[in-house]
Parts: structure tokens; sequence; C-alpha cells
């Protein structure tokens, strides 16, 4: 198989505001029309970025969180559609290194080193809560090692564009739960392009049915045993959630920024030729500014958490992590909704135009951002505050 080039963090980062910077040039039409931007996806795994996980010892350089954190940021700062496709494929790249046996590692590392990317088929509609489900791995009644997957999934980011689809069931009858490695074009499997919301168009985050599809014991891994001990699991997915809605942030002040000293007009009572010059214009940004510069400092901090962590796990320092992955969650969470929010206070009303489209930061931002709720951020930083609790193991902190 032909590999990717192997980028060192410094490149990395590079190479993702170059693109981030290559992918916001189509952003708005792509949001207007829902075009899925599988050229930019495949160029996004073509660079070298997807596999910027895969551990030294096959092949790769396994860069830190906080690296992943940041060129998912510049990515989303392009397009932020494109910085949450590869979301899962991180996730679960770090799944398969947490669970998965050596062999198993040998066998899709490769692959993804190769240009190869992974999906997801997690969630599900119409169940208790968003960690209930009824996805099942049932045994081939006619052979040993073998079992039949069957169930629907939403909300699964990533999975249309990707080579495998790995997916969250149960093993056996309400049995614990086990990730089942699928390739997206195994007989049984069915993407359905129905994702149709009011921001983040162009995920393709809709449909997964599995119908009896093959899984072999050697494409499972167990996912229940993630969360028995110490982990930075759900650190590092979040921490690459609050990456998305920071990127939607600074976006959205750059656009903000761009319609003010190029279009709009100033208010009469200000007195200046240019809106850019109105004082009232001009604090509003300097509050923007200073609510999207906390809001990555904290994201910076939250990833530096999660490395130090990862080099030194135990108890302490996966809380530690959690709990700073929360804050900078919460943080971008608010940031990212009330920029692209005040965008149209300091743009004016020309800014509210359609073919503008300066309101899909707002609505990316909004959509993306009811992924977990903040308040439970908030609500577990108090307790800890309070009284030293720490943090649940969920993968949702």
């Amino acid at each position: 198989m032909h590999e990717v080039p192997v980028l060192g963090a410094h490149e990395a980062i590079a190479i993702a505001a170059e693109l981030g910077a290559e992918f916001a040039k189509g952003a708005a039409e792509r949001d207007r029309s829902k075009i899925l931007p599988f050229e930019q996806v495949a160029k996004l795994a073509a660079s070298g970025l997807s596999a910027i996980t895969v551990p030294d010892r096959f092949g790769g350089a396994g860069l830190p969180a906080s690296t992943v954190a940041e060129v998912i940021r510049l990515i989303s700062t392009g397009d932020p559609n494109i910085g949450q496709i590869p979301h899962s494929h991180f996730v679960f790249i770090n799944q398969l290194l947490l669970q998965g046996s050596p062999e198993q590692q040998a066998r899709i590392l490769p692959e993804v080193l190769a240009g190869k990317t992974l999906g997801n088929a997690q969630s599900e509609r119409g169940t208790r809560h968003i960690r209930d489900y009824t996805t099942t791995l049932r045994p081939d009644p006619g052979d040993d090692g073998v079992w039949r997957l069957n169930g629907t999934k939403f909300y699964c980011t990533g999975a249309l564009f990707a080579d495998w689809i790995p997916t969250l069931a149960h093993l056996g009858e309400d049995g614990p739960l086990h990730v089942a490695w699928v390739r997206r074009d195994a007989d049984g499997v069915e993407v359905v392009d129905d994702w149709e919301a009011l921001g983040q168009r162009t995920t393709a985050s809709g449909t997964v049915r599995l119908t009896d599809v093959v899984v072999t014991d050697d494409l499972i891994t167990d996912f229940s045993a993630t969360f028995t001990g110490p982990t930075t699991y759900g650190a590092f997915a979040q921490l690459l959630h609050a990456a998305i809605d920071a990127g939607i942030a600074r976006a959205a002040l750059e656009d903000a920024a761009e319609f003010v000293t190029t279009k709009s007009r100033p208010h009469p009572d200000a007195g200046v030729a240019r809106a850019a010059d109105d004082p009232l214009v001009v604090h509003a940004f300097g509050e923007m500014e200073l609510a999207v510069r906390g809001a990555e400092a904290l994201l910076a901090e939250a990833g530096r958490a999660v490395d130090r962590a990862d080099a030194d796990l135990d108890e302490t320092t996966a809380a530690a992590a959690t709990l700073a992955v929360a804050a900078a969650r919460a943080s971008t969470t608010k940031t990212s909704v009330d920029v692209a929010s005040r965008l149209f206070e300091v743009a004016g009303t020309r800014s509210a135009v359609a073919k503008e489209s300066l309101d899909r930061h707002w609505r990316n931002a909004r959509t993306h951002t009811l992924h977990d709720p903040a308040a439970w951020k908030v609500q577990h930083l108090g307790r800890w505050a309070a009284e030293g609790i720490l943090p649940p193991r969920t993968g949702q902190l």
C-alpha cells in the first residue's frame, strides 16, 4: 500500500493551516448547496494529517492530543464540517490503541498510514438516552467465531466518507459494549445521506443500517473495558469537539472583521466615516477577541493536560485532564454561539442578507454544541471545585 507522508508536529500544524485556508474558500457555497466535501476529505487524508496519531512502532509519528486539537481547530476555522468529519477517525484510532490486540492494530493501522479513514456508527435515535444502545452482535449459529451485526445508527459523522465504520454494539443480547470493525463496503452495510440539520449541513451525519453484517472475532474490540480504570479516552474525544467550536468562533470573528471593514456602513451617531472606526463596534470586537482568545487558551491548556495524563496516567492526572477539557468545552460552546450571533450586531443589517451566508457560523455553532450539554461540564467542574468530587468516566467529559 502507498503510504501518506509522516508529519511532525510543526509540519502537521502548518499543513492544517494551509488546508483550512483553502477549505474556507468554498465553505459558504458548500453550506448553501449542501455539496458534500468528498474532494476535501480525500485531500485531508492524502496530506498525512489523518495518520498523525499512528504510533512510531507502526511507522507513524504518534503526535500528541494537543497537536491533534490544533489541527482540528485550524481545519474547522476553514470549514467546521470538514473539521468534524475526522473526529471519529481519531477517536477510534485511540480506541484501537487502547483496546485492540497487537494483531488487530497491525491489521488496521497500516491502512490508516495508506490514507484509509474511519467513520463511526455509535449513537441511535429513539432510545432512552445517548448512552442507550440496541444494536447487537449475535453469534452465527452455523459458524464459531462469526457474529451477525444488526441495528440502525444515526449521527454517523464520517461514515459516508470512510473505508471502515467502527460500530458500537452489545456482544450478545444485552451483553457488554464492543466495537465491531466493519468495512464500509461490506454486505449488509447501508450508509444513508439523510442528514438534514440546521447547521453542520455537509457532515453527512445520517443513518447507517446494519443487516446481518458478518463480523469475525478478530474484528471485535472491547469497548466496555475502556472505562474500568483511569483513562483519557473521553477527554480526548471531547477535546476535539472543543477544537471544532473554537474554530467556528475564530472564523465568525474573522468574517465579521472582513465584513465591517469592507461592507458595513457606520451608524450616523458615531460621527465617523467607516463602521470600523465606530468606538462601539471597536469595543465589541475587543470583547469578542477576548472571549475567543480565552476559549483558545483553555483549549490549548486542555490539550496539554491530556498530554500530561497520557504520559503519566493515574486517577489524578486523568481527572485533571477531564476537568481541563470540560472547562475548554464549556468555554468554546458559549464563545462560538455568542460570537457567531454578535457578528450581526457589529456588521449591521446588510450582514443578514442570505447571499452573504454569515448565518452559517451561528447555525454550525448551535448545531455542533448540542452534541454534549455544556451545562453538565459546568456541573462537574462545580462539584470538583466545591467538594473535590472527581468527574465520572463516561466518555462524554
